[in-house]
């Protein structure tokens, strides 16, 4: 049903007259046939901006965008975008109010009345509603049906051509939280079935995971990292990611021998994946900053200790505890439900080597409180 579609951004560069930094930096990615890629990160991070530069709503000041074997838009080229062989779903769903579901469906193919006749029009309609799960639904108009059934037919009316690509600018964030979760995962199915190449943009990191093959991490206009969302959780690129995609805590630490002192206690962290491979200034350095995920942090009650439960919130199958550390920094972790701690409970922590990660010191994330946990001997 679909077309072979390779996406291929070299060096796009993006600058608006009002920003003194740019909105997207010299970003180089390459999305394969069939690839699902989510593009994450916070607002006003260059995600959008990207988004709209593959569907040429917005030129690039450098770089080369390539779709399939065919350069849209370079220094010299510029292709627009009704050319481009991409299907677009918008936050909004941007559905004609005046035209019920099967026009609003079929609006796109109608503009290529020249190569498609109205038995194929009619045809290939029937087809995306059904596949989208509306088949029933066709006479109906956008205020008539709910927000996921909107969402459903701005991603059949983006599908019925059968672009090369489809892009989806934050397609689920105006959904109540039980629709968005379900339909995510029927928008990943019916795009694997049909194996369309698709790059989603949004700021949830649980969603980014869920929906991708790659994910891409923006920051400031630069592509962070980008991997599968296993290598983005295991094996972030920077602090950023790290903080980002899995909300991790961050402890100043002091190396002693093979162990780094922290004010919760010290860690055997020599061996751990960061200092091994990817960020050797960590291994030679003094200070550096311990990377401890929620999830990997247990909890044992211990009346010495000068960790402080502040608060506690109950998610259903766990706990999220918000800590309090000797210096005052906050840090967060989740347990199963089998243990119920008290507020103002204090605790002992526990970490797993394994699952540490050292990262450099960044002392401009640092309270004078927090810096003095380093002075000690």
């Amino acid at each position: 049903m679909t077309k072979p579609a390779t996406l291929h951004l070299e060096g796009i560069t993006k600058h608006f007259s009002q920003m003194a930094s740019p909105a997207v930096a010299d970003v180089t990615l390459t999305l394969n046939q069939g690839e699902l890629l989510a593009l994450l990160g916070p607002s006003g991070c260059g995600k959008t901006t990207l988004l709209r530069i593959v569907a040429g709503f917005e030129r690039p000041e450098s770089g080369t965008v390539k779709l399939g074997e065919r350069i849209v838009a370079s220094p010299d080229r510029w292709v627009a975008p009704e050319q481009r062989d991409t299907g677009m779903v918008f936050q909004d769903y941007a559905l004609f109010p005046h035209l019920d579901v099967a026009e609003n469906v079929a609006f796109g193919l109608k503009k290529r009345q020249s190569r498609e006749n109205s038995a194929s029009i009619k045809e290939r309609t029937t087809e995306a509603i059904a596949l989208v799960g509306l088949t029933g639904l066709e006479k109906r108009y956008p205020h008539e049906l709910s927000g996921g059934q909107q969402q459903r037919v701005a991603l059949a009316r983006a599908l019925a051509p059968q672009p090369s690509l489809i892009l989806l600018d934050e397609p689920l964030s105006n959904l109540d939280v039980q629709v968005r979760l379900r339909l995510r995962q029927e928008v990943r199915s019916i795009l694997k079935e049909i194996g369309t190449s698709a790059i989603f943009v949004t700021h949830d990191q649980e969603e980014a995971l869920a929906i991708s093959d790659k994910v891409g991490v923006m920051h400031k206009g630069y592509l962070e990292q980008l991997g599968t969302p296993e290598e983005l959780y295991t094996e972030p690129a920077s602090r950023f990611v790290a903080k980002f995609v899995t909300q991790a805590n961050f402890l100043p630490a002091r190396r002693q021998g093979r162990f780094w002192e922290t004010e919760i206690g010290c860690f055997d962290a020599l061996d751990s994946w960061t200092a091994k491979n990817q960020i050797a200034t960590a291994e030679n350095a003094e200070k550096a900053e311990l990377m401890l995920r929620a999830e990997s942090i247990s909890l044992y009650p211990d009346d010495t200790s000068q960790v402080v439960i502040q608060d506690r919130q109950f998610l259903g199958r766990e706990y999220q505890y918000q800590l309090r550390t000797p210096s005052g920094r906050q840090l967060q972790a989740r347990t199963t439900t089998e243990t119920r701690l008290p507020i103002g409970a204090r605790v002992q922590l526990s970490i797993a080597n394994n699952a540490l990660r050292v990262f450099p010191m960044d002392s401009s994330t640092l309270s004078d409180a927090q810096s003095s946990a380093l002075s000690v001997s």
